[in-house]
């Protein structure tokens, strides 16, 4: 793709490393045919091609984001299929990731939709604000037909059960059970912790049985995506800052580390580009890239061990792998949690289309619900054709908004990949499975 930048405009650093990836763009539209929102409107404007071609434009004129713009690249989920498509290797995530910051800086939104945000922003980082924010939503869930839109969106996702805090969430040291092979630290994160502290569990379970020494940091806490993919650049990058200071302060007191574990996909995506986040602070680049290279999904780190099988029972368990776009598409990780599961014993199949997101995207299923819900009952629908007896993904936000789109009694139920592993090779059977 031609580009028109000026001189001036290519000594900001952002608007170079922009132009770099436009060029790269050729147009040839491969990309529409695994986008989310092209599949359902058909617009070319809500196209990866259409809204590269909007931020062009928005950028070479230096002109403040519009409406138009700021409506299209709102729907886009950031699922990066269209990364995983493009034959000439266009950075689509660090483009519009760049034009959200710019619609952040630059365009009012209605006061509606500001509110909206910022609580967002405020309250699912925090854990003890956002279980106290369930807990009210749990209370005024039988009335949401009353409330419109997000509202309604938002009561809808609110589990019916909010867990008290884990022991496993608090800063401490899990010793490993045998030889220790790895000394690694769990990004025990925000959201999931209070949605499901199942996960954390099975995770240091799995890790300690196969020889890996577990530490939750002191003063880490969530990766920053959430207000990162908002364009609130300063709060993402506070938050990527944090948790760096807590990692360098676990290698000062008591050693160095193998890995960042993180078992949650959309926070390892983000966790492995704070080399690019930070890469224009010059106290935080190098640091940031170190701790970016060391981060690794749960499964990656498995996949490394010695699984050893123990899985005992009287058939054998069919596991519809469902493979969240923050694991394929953004850390290019496809085939390792499906070999793991195999290698447990468990028998995987894989649903049509499998490379469309399911609609959760972070906060998408709350910002853009319609769509959201629409690619929710279409993944829904190549689930339940499998007929298996589980679910399994990497992701909190997959496992809730796919949950909720399985609401039928015969429908299977949804678990963690980490939750089986563990299981698998010792550990006790998720309660969603008591019937297996």
């Amino acid at each position: 793709m031609q580009t028109n930048f000026s001189l001036a405009q290519l000594a900001d650093p952002d608007i170079e490393a922009a132009n770099e990836i436009l060029r790269k763009c050729v147009h040839c539209g491969f990309c529409t045919a695994t986008c989310p929102t092209y599949v359902l409107l058909g617009d070319e404007l809500d196209s990866p091609r259409g809204r590269i071609y909007q931020i062009k434009q928005t950028l070479e004129t230096g002109r403040p984001a519009s409406a138009s713009l700021t409506k299209h690249l709102d729907r886009c989920l950031s699922c990066l299929a269209c990364t995983t498509t493009c034959p000439s290797g266009v950075d689509y995530m660090h483009l519009i990731d760049h034009a959200r910051v710019l619609i952040e800086k630059t365009y009012r939104r209605p006061l509606a939709d500001r509110l909206m945000r910022r609580l967002l922003a405020l309250v699912l980082p925090c854990p003890a604000v956002f279980r106290l924010a369930l807990i009210g939503a749990a209370m005024a869930r039988p009335f949401r037909r009353f409330f419109p839109g997000r509202l309604g969106a938002m009561l809808a996702l609110a589990p019916d059960k909010i867990a008290p805090p884990a022991d496993v969430d608090r800063p401490q040291i899990f010793k490993a059970i045998g030889e220790r092979q790895a000394r690694v630290v769990l990004m025990s994160g925000c959201a999931q912790q209070v949605l499901r502290s199942s996960i954390n569990e099975a995770t240091v379970r799995v890790l300690t049985r196969h020889g890996c020494e577990v530490v939750i940091a002191n003063g880490a806490g969530c990766c920053g995506a959430l207000v990162h993919h908002m364009g609130r650049e300063d709060d993402a990058h506070a938050a990527a800052k944090r948790n760096i200071a807590a990692w360098e302060r676990v290698e000062r007191e008591s050693g160095g580390i193998d890995a960042i574990v993180i078992n949650a996909s959309g926070c390892g995506t983000t966790v492995k580009d704070y080399g690019w986040m930070l890469r224009l602070d010059s106290a935080w680049a190098d640091r940031a890239k170190r701790y970016g290279g060391l981060a690794k999904d749960v499964t990656e780190v498995m996949t490394g061990l010695d699984v050893a099988p123990k899985l005992e029972t009287d058939k054998r368990i069919r596991v519809a792998y469902h493979s969240a776009c923050s694991m394929q598409h953004g850390q290019k990780l496809k085939a390792e949690p499906v070999a793991l599961l195999r290698k447990a014993g468990f028998e995987v199949c894989e649903p049509a289309e499998s490379h469309l997101c399911c609609g959760s995207a972070g906060t998408y299923n709350i910002m853009q619900p319609e769509i959201a819900r629409q690619l929710q009952e279409r993944k829904a629908g190549h689930l339940r054709v499998l007929e298996a007896d589980v679910i399994a993904t990497g992701n909190i936000g997959c496992l809730m908004q796919i949950a909720n789109g399985l609401t039928d009694a015969d429908d299977p139920k949804i678990v963690h990949t980490v939750e089986l592993l563990d299981w698998a090779t010792g550990g006790p059977v998720p309660p969603e499975l008591d019937h297996l």
